[in-house]
């Protein structure tokens, strides 16, 4: 049975906003496989692999070109992904869990761990690898992103 969806509005790091639609339908984590993408400095999807095409529920065709934060769902803290880009744009790896949006509404799992692809000194594009998350470590997380959306918002 399909929840049904609701509509969030996204206000991203930058103050830009959209509205997405959300549901509250998880996928699990595929067993065994590993979500690999690659976006340019800028956040733009550049490559992927068939595990992030079938997590996502889009096609590559409609992945690619477009912002990572095309999976933003909206029980993500803003904190979390300015974070993650200060220390990827400082040249250094950040790991942490993420909670996607799929095409659909639906959400997925990832712990995530972000590489800044270096050439010469300089990032020339961010790779991320996604493993399933630790069932044990989420429920923590959960109440820390709680907790960080209540100040974003009050």
């Amino acid at each position: 049975m399909m929840s049904a969806d609701r509509e969030c509005k996204l206000t991203y790091f930058d103050g830009t906003e959209k509205i997405v639609h959300v549901n509250d339908t998880e996928t699990p984590f595929p067993e065994g496989k590993l979500i690999v993408s690659r976006t340019d400095t800028q956040g733009i999807i550049t490559h992927m692999n068939q595990a992030f095409v079938d997590m996502s529920a889009y096609t590559e065709d409609e992945l690619v070109g477009q912002p990572h934060s095309i999976l933003r769902h909206p029980d993500m803290p803003r904190a979390i992904f300015k974070e993650a880009w200060d220390v990827v744009g400082s040249g250094n790896k950040w790991s942490g869990y993420v909670k996607n949006l799929r095409k659909d509404g639906g959400f997925y799992w990832v712990h995530a761990t972000i590489i800044p692809n270096m050439r010469k000194g300089e990032m020339i594009a961010v790779s991320s690898v996604r493993r399933k998350p630790s069932a044990k470590k989420l429920e923590a997380i959960k109440l820390q992103y709680q907790q960080l959306l209540n100040e974003e918002t009050s």
